[in-house]
């Protein structure tokens, strides 16, 4: 089957939808299937292998070039190619911290437009290289923010044209008015005249299908799926016999103090900052216990005073000298990092839709303090890696850490558990059959 698979770029960060891209792509070529993985708004930035498409469609800087200027609209080809390049997108994105949804709500509302907003020319050269060269039997969009690409798509080339549902909402909630309304009417418009819909889990299928106004049963859940090649860890085992905290005898057996960590991109919508509060509480409240918070992560331009602040906050007290922040780092370091930890703990602020770094830390058998929202119920009921807490409350979190952390036994129970679930239910290969079984219903349908 050829598939082309339109994926949003997020300019030099380390994306969870780019990650899960692309994760998707490799699997589904390691089926034998013929992937397009295809760069939207800038090229894309993974930690594992990957093999986009040589050019990116919808470059970010033209897109905006194009809603701000009537004149760059009928720019020559020659300049939209030179902003559309991959060297300047790399060069005009580098540094960029989080977008700003409330300044951009007329740019999000002409590309949802699609053939009708300001950037219908991109579209065209879009369509027409899927039609001259790609000729694929599917079209998987990775986020309804391209929904306005639908309609041109299906069409001029024909295929089923499939969505995947990853989170978008966070940004179109934080539109302003008149926009939101606007979007929010313009996807549900569009969301009907797409085949399908894929997301990683039930809560966000059901939560979308209502948001977009589609039918439930036309959103299929394909959980995520870790590439699992070289990762090993923190896997607790039988034989040889753990040591009274419950560590495993792989290089870490005699490692003290204890470790809480944290892996995902730094900013307030994460929520590192309620589990600095709660390690703060935590170390206040049980001063016999030896721990350390460890985090690790992508820092962009906009949230290095977020960090800042959190660092001077664990200067004094009692976190001081506990807590690190380990940079941003690539795959070997990320799963160095994991597998060196006791706890996981993200407890975002808003829904999760994905939670992928939570899936990596259960694979190394960590066990995870999660969220008692978005898709985190779902992923430790599947699971049974770890415990839940209450949304928004540090006292909580440190409540359910210390029991981790005062626990070796059911440390290693949890980690077990996680890692045996990862490697049964949440590996690629699944989840590129699931995603295959999708693309051959929606191709045999039609």
């Amino acid at each position: 089957m050829r598939i082309a698979y339109l994926a949003a770029g997020a300019a030099g960060m380390y994306c969870g939808s780019c990650l899960h891209d692309n994760t998707l792509a490799n699997a589904l070529r390691a089926k034998g299937e013929d992937v397009f993985l295809v760069p939207t708004y800038t090229p894309l930035r993974t930690d594992e292998p990957s093999a986009p498409v040589d050019r990116v469609f919808f470059g970010g800087v033209n897109s905006y070039l194009k809603q701000v200027s009537p004149w760059f609209r009928r720019a020559p080809r020659w300049l939209e190619n030179l902003v559309d390049s991959q060297w300047f997108l790399k060069f005009a994105t580098s540094g960029a911290g989080s977008v700003d949804p409330a300044k951009l709500g007329a740019l999000t509302v002409s590309m949802l437009r699609g053939e009708e907003g300001n950037q219908a020319r991109q579209l065209d050269q879009l369509v027409d290289w899927l039609v001259d060269e790609a000729k694929p039997d599917v079209v998987h969009l990775s986020n309804s923010m391209l929904l306005g690409m639908a309609r041109r798509i299906a069409l001029r080339c024909g295929p089923p044209v499939v969505c995947a549902l990853s989170g978008e909402d966070l940004f179109l909630e934080g539109l302003t008015a008149p926009h939101y309304e606007e979007a929010r009417a313009l996807l549900r418009q569009r969301a009907a005249e797409v085949a399908g819909f894929t997301a990683l889990n039930g809560y966000y299928a059901d939560f979308m299908a209502g948001y977009l106004g589609v039918e439930r049963d036309k959103v299929h859940v394909v959980p995520h799926g870790l590439d699992l090649a070289g990762v090993v860890g923190r896997v607790y085992r039988d034989e040889p016999p753990v040591d009274d905290r419950g560590l495993s005898a792989v290089g870490d057996a005699d490692r003290a103090p204890l470790r809480v960590g944290y892996f995902a991109r730094v900013c307030r919508e994460k929520g590192l900052h309620l589990l600095v509060e709660a390690c703060e509480r935590l170390a206040e409240r049980r001063p016999d216990l030896a721990f350390e918070l460890h985090a690790g992560g992508y820092l962009g331009a906009g949230d290095r005073n977020y960090l800042i602040d959190l660092r001077k906050k664990s200067e004094f007290g009692a976190l001081a000298g506990r807590f690190r922040y380990h940079g941003e780092l690539d795959r070997a370091q990320k799963y160095a990092l994991l597998a060196s930890l006791d706890v996981f703990s993200t407890p975002t602020v808003y829904a999760e839709a994905k939670g992928l770094p939570a899936l990596e830390a259960m694979a190394v058998g960590v066990p995870v303090v999660l969220p008692e929202h978005g898709s985190f119920p779902e992923m430790v009921a599947t699971t049974g890696g770890g415990l839940l807490h209450r949304p928004h409350d540090p006292e909580g979190l440190s409540e359910a850490l210390e029991r981790l952390l005062s626990d070796p036994s059911a440390r290693r129970a949890f980690g077990q558990a996680g890692a045996a679930a990862v490697r049964e239910r949440f590996h690629a290969g699944r989840m590129a059959d699931e995603t295959l079984a999708v693309y051959r219903g929606l191709v045999g349908s039609r």
